[in-house]
């Protein structure tokens, strides 16, 4: 009865010990992996003494564990390698975003200015999200949006995009001007490129000269949120639009929002990258819930505390790159941020 126990604790022991590198290879680093080899051979030995008798199987156990490690080891080797290579593409595609993408202004007038740009972990592929803000003699006009798909097809259409924006915004006298612009870039790059579908979702606005308004022509993109007075909502537009490239398949009107922008006011712009974004169980997340509790009064401070939520949301992982920009219009006196109460935390 005793043998027996002793050699079921020898049976069920030693395969433990050998699977134990294998386990650890891509969870810790090589000197983890081989160390953990080398706890289950003690492992081992200390069950061939515990649990004995000698068997003529006792030299193949422990040439067993020896040649899995040698396995874990090579693995640990090759997964490392591979995520060294995926981050390196990472980073090699966040820096060739910014380098294409302006760094926007600190500010403008009243206005306090931030963006970010979020490269996704499951990709290595440029992304196609850009924004743009311009100081004009019409006012403040800007502009986010999402190119369909990713690779150098989307950084040609964000450059082509970027390029029209910033003529248009200087000289076109409204906001439909600008959208036609775009929309006849779009469709030069779809004549001459590969890609025949080729668009992309934008929201381009337009903050009046005394910074009191905001227009906002959407097409077919996340609805932007003003945050004022401790609450969020959304400016969903009264007619939906297709995205640029695609105005041939609607009417031939640009429909554009009107709404207030009160001092102490935040304007938070963003591309799918983050509606899109899931948590593990599915669940999308919503920008809304976060930009209704307290944020900070800085653009720069309340855009690091949507992205922390948004990683928190996510387990920091996303699917999709994220475009972020938000604008706060600071009070133009003392007694103007008395009269009309904090929109965000102090």
């Amino acid at each position: 009865m005793i043998v027996t126990i002793r050699t079921r604790n020898l049976a069920v022991g030693f395969p433990l010990a050998a699977a134990a590198p294998v386990v650890a290879a891509p969870l810790m680093s090589f000197a983890g992996t081989i160390a953990t080899g080398l706890v289950a051979f003690g492992a081992g030995a200390v069950l061939t003494v515990s649990y004995g008798p000698v068997s003529e199987y006792q030299d193949i156990r422990f040439i067993t564990i020896g040649v899995l490690t040698a396995i874990a080891a090579v693995i640990n080797r090759l997964i490392t390698r591979d995520r060294r290579s995926l981050r390196s593409a990472r980073d090699v595609a966040e820096a060739v975003q910014n380098a294409v993408l302006p760094v926007p202004p600190d500010r403008i007038g009243p206005l306090a200015v931030a963006a970010r740009y979020l490269a996704a972990q499951e990709e290595s592929a440029i992304g196609g999200d850009l924004y743009a803000i311009q100081d004009t003699s019409h006012g403040v006009r800007l502009m986010i949006g999402d190119v369909r798909g990713k690779g150098l097809g989307a950084v040609e259409a964000v450059t082509v995009l970027l390029g029209a924006f910033r003529e248009a915004a200087d000289w076109a006298r409204d906001l439909p001007e600008v959208i036609r612009i775009l929309e006849r870039a779009m469709n030069r790059l779809n004549a001459g490129g590969n890609d025949p579908v080729c668009f992309a979702t934008a929201a381009v606005a337009e903050i009046s000269s005394d910074f009191t308004t905001l227009n906002v022509a959407n097409r077919g993109h996340p609805a932007p949120l003003l945050v004022d007075g401790g609450k969020a909502r959304e400016l969903e537009p009264a007619s939906p639009s297709l995205p640029l490239g695609l105005a041939d398949l609607g009417p031939p009107q640009v429909p554009v929002d009107r709404f207030d922008l009160p001092p102490g006011a935040a304007l938070v712009l963003f591309t799918d990258g983050v509606t899109e974004a899931r948590d593990r169980h599915g669940a999308f997340y919503d920008p809304l819930q976060r930009l209704s509790q307290p944020i900070p009064r800085e653009p720069d401070g309340l855009l690091d505390a949507l992205i922390a939520d948004l990683y928190r949301h996510t387990g920091a992982r996303l699917t999709d790159d994220a475009g972020m920009l938000a604008l706060v219009r600071n009070f133009d006196s003392p007694t103007e941020m008395f009269t009309q109460g904090r929109g965000l935390a102090g």
